[in-house]
């Protein structure tokens, strides 16, 4: 396997755009992401495109061609990679694989989604489908009342309190306060966070993801080409995909999610390294309760001691380890489709120093993890200088 460089990205804001399509998202990214590089399309080997629900969000199918047409890709190879809200973190996985195996030299990976396009009810009933249609949804379970579900039994296990949970909105408003593309830029206090409206008991308002649009894209190339499209190439040292069961009642544990610890393992072991030896990271934060779960799973805390560590100040971006300095999910959104490939373009954007006021003073090595449904699917991407 050859080693693989990411050379350029290209992202929207994230928001709700009631003027601008699916397509034009995802084009706008895409275009961003060649001309970093001053890269023609025709260079252009394949198209990943990760995207969860276009076909229920604007009614549109066979999204990939639809894509690579806009861009001026002519007769390559273009496919849809869905994995709910790690659809795009597997686009990255397989696009990653196919160059380090010598199929491509450059592929462009784009994640996409318009979800504003649909009414509230809508977009819960869709995002709901991710989930087990036999026995969750059947039932009425929304992603709000599982993740609630999970949240209520990990405070039960370890003593959480929903003060743990505020403080990752706390921390991740802060730090979406100063990206100018995040949707929701508004630092909060914990008093606020707490005396939100009530989603599904423990979680608020503030604990639960934005509904938004927006695109993101990386362009991949040999390590030993990236010098032609850059002066700054990220290096992907390790990345890995895995799989669990759909439904909750299906799990021996909801306090975990196995398919990140296994995707961390692998992506550890790719890598070299340990949690140890990651500088900063963006994780999953749909929830709250996902972002003290990923810290745990990927062992940057003791099991059960994520809320702790997050009401310390391990996790700000002064901290000992900084976590979602973007803002994550729930300050920066959650245009699903888009989630994976912008994580990663926030950590590029940190690793080359280039992250403004949010830029971490000694990042050289960065950590991606993608959670799709209540954690069927995860995908842990490891970057480095």
């Amino acid at each position: 396997m050859r080693p693989v460089s990411i050379v350029t990205i290209g992202k929207t804001a994230f928001g709700a755009f009631a003027d601008r399509s699916l397509l034009d998202l995802a084009l706008d990214a895409g275009r961003k992401c060649l001309k970093e590089g001053n890269i023609a399309p025709a260079a252009v080997e394949a198209l990943y495109l990760g995207n969860f629900a276009g076909p229920s969000f604007v009614g549109q199918s066979h999204l990939a061609p639809w894509v690579a047409s806009g861009l001026g890709l002519s007769e390559v190879p273009a496919t849809r990679f869905e994995a709910a809200c790690a659809s795009s973190g597997s686009a990255f996985f397989h696009a990653w694989t196919a160059v380090a195996a010598g199929l491509y030299d450059l592929v462009l990976v784009v994640g996409v989604e318009k979800m504003t396009s649909q009414p509230p009810a809508r977009v819960t009933e869709i995002l709901a489908s991710a989930g087990d249609l036999g026995s969750e949804v059947r039932a009425g379970a929304t992603f709000p009342a599982m993740f609630a579900m999970i949240a209520r039994r990990y405070m039960h296990q370890f003593g959480a309190t929903r003060e743990h949970l505020a403080a990752v909105a706390v921390k991740n408003h802060a730090n979406g306060a100063l990206n100018p593309d995040a949707h929701l830029r508004k630092a909060i206090t914990l008093e606020q966070a707490l005396a939100a409206p009530m989603i599904a008991d423990p979680l608020t308002r503030y604990d639960c993801s934005l509904v938004s649009d927006g695109a993101a894209a990386v362009l991949l190339s040999p390590a030993d080409r990236a010098a032609e499209f850059t002066a700054k190439p990220i290096r992907v040292l390790g990345v890995a995909q895995a799989s669990d069961r759909l439904a909750l009642a299906d799990k021996d544990d909801i306090t975990t999610f196995p398919a990140v610890r296994a995707a961390g393992r692998k992506a550890y072991a790719m890598a070299g390294l340990g949690p140890g030896d990651i500088d900063l990271a963006e994780l999953h934060d749909c929830f709250t309760i996902a972002e003290l779960i990923a810290m745990e799973d990927l062992g940057f805390v003791p099991r059960g001691e994520a809320g702790p560590a997050v009401a310390s100040g391990f996790s700000r971006l002064t901290g000992e380890k900084p976590i979602n300095t973007s803002g994550g999910l729930k300050s920066k959104g959650h245009p699903v489709g888009a989630t994976g490939v912008a994580q990663l373009c926030d950590l590029v954007l940190q690793l080359r120093c280039e992250a403004g006021p949010r830029q971490v003073a000694r990042a050289r090595t960065g950590l991606a993890q993608n959670l799709g449904g209540s954690g069927a699917t995860g995908v842990v991407t490891i970057l480095a200088q």
